[in-house]
């Protein structure tokens, strides 16, 4: 047997299991039946057409077997890439609204900043604000990273601090849809789309903190009045972006973490690309070996005094509405005064 045929053998397994997958997260729920006779039908030519490459095994039908395969292959990729993201769906509750910013010289207005109150993961009081800042009394930002699935993968947040007490916290999200739930590896597919959301902390950081019980950690970053005005008009330019053309969420080159990465390049070109760019859960030990976390400390003295959870936990039992002053207290350079 040739190594080249082997070789192909191979490719074609990958390129037939890529295909299942796409089939599986994208033949709509509404021909589920006719789905997953088009998908076993791809599984079965791909398996059988290796077949033929990959072992002794000669049959005047090999080429007949290949010829349909690759015309398969060529209908489903034209498929694929007229799949198109969207605005128009019916989206859950926490992801129904897009970001919108008027910005006129100094001064911010946001529409559709969230603002829940969770009780649970699926009780809660839905708000939609419309806030005003002003870049003037921007003072700090702050990196948060929740953990869900394990020490390696975590969410990535970015909050900003006004000089009034104001906080309110950027995330990029899946933009499910009612009736979905999240998928790391749907999130290959173009299962999602993508959105920003702007928050107020005592929703985006205490539904993880409180309610999914994910641990939190909160560093804070170290950047100049330049810097923070930079990120923060990243995340609304980012947003608007999307809300002129919806694009799909990807696990691996569009998520939480690669946008903060992206922005951050507009500050810093030269930082380079780095393996926990995708092991998300050690990206705050990426920022501090980029000397963007606050110095004289160890990486773990920052990672311990940065846990919140028992402090944003105690906030149900104190003053919710003094949740972003709680979480703080002790972490090295961090402080917010009372919320107005």
């Amino acid at each position: 047997m040739r190594w080249g045929q082997v070789v192909v053998g191979l490719a074609v397994l990958v390129a037939t299991a890529w295909g299942c997958l796409a089939l599986w997260f994208q033949l709509p729920r509404q021909f589920a039946v006719l789905g997953l006779i088009v998908l076993g039908a791809w599984g079965l030519l791909g398996v059988v057409s290796a077949f033929t490459l990959l072992w002794r095994y000669q049959t005047r039908y090999r080429r007949s077997l290949l010829g349909a395969y690759m015309l398969s292959a060529a209908l489903l990729l034209v498929w694929w890439y007229n799949i198109s993201p969207s605005h128009n769906r019916d989206w859950a509750d926490d992801v129904a609204y897009l970001l919108q910013a008027e910005i006129q010289g100094d001064q911010v207005t946001l529409h559709n900043v969230r603002n829940f109150d969770w009780r649970s993961e699926t009780d809660y009081t839905s708000r939609w604000e419309t806030r005003h800042y002003n870049l003037n009394h921007l003072v700090s930002a702050d990196l948060i990273l929740s953990y869900w699935m394990g020490p390696h993968i975590a969410h990535t947040l970015v909050s900003f601090g006004f000089d009034d007490g104001q906080q309110l916290a950027f995330s990029m999200e899946i933009r499910k849809e009612r009736h979905e739930s999240f998928s790391a590896i749907g999130g290959f597919f173009r299962q999602f789309e993508q959105v920003i959301i702007a928050a107020d902390e005592r929703d985006i950081i205490r539904t993880r903190s409180n309610a999914r019980h994910e641990d939190v950690y909160l560093y804070r970053l170290t950047m100049n009045p330049e810097q923070l005005r930079t990120l923060f008009l990243g995340y609304l330019e980012a947003a608007e972006t999307l809300r002129a053309k919806p694009d799909f969420y990807n696990s691996l080159t569009s998520n939480c973490t690669t946008i903060v990465f992206d922005l951050a390049r507009q500050i810093a070109p030269e930082i380079p690309l780095d393996y926990r760019l995708i092991l998300s859960g050690h990206f705050a030990e990426y920022a501090y070996d980029l000397g963007a976390l606050v110095p004289e400390y160890s990486y773990t003295q920052l990672q311990q005094l940065g846990y919140i959870n028992t402090r944003a936990q105690s906030s149900d039992t104190n003053d919710k509405h003094d949740f972003s002053r709680l979480i703080r207290l002790g972490v090295p350079g961090a402080s917010v005064k009372n919320t107005p």
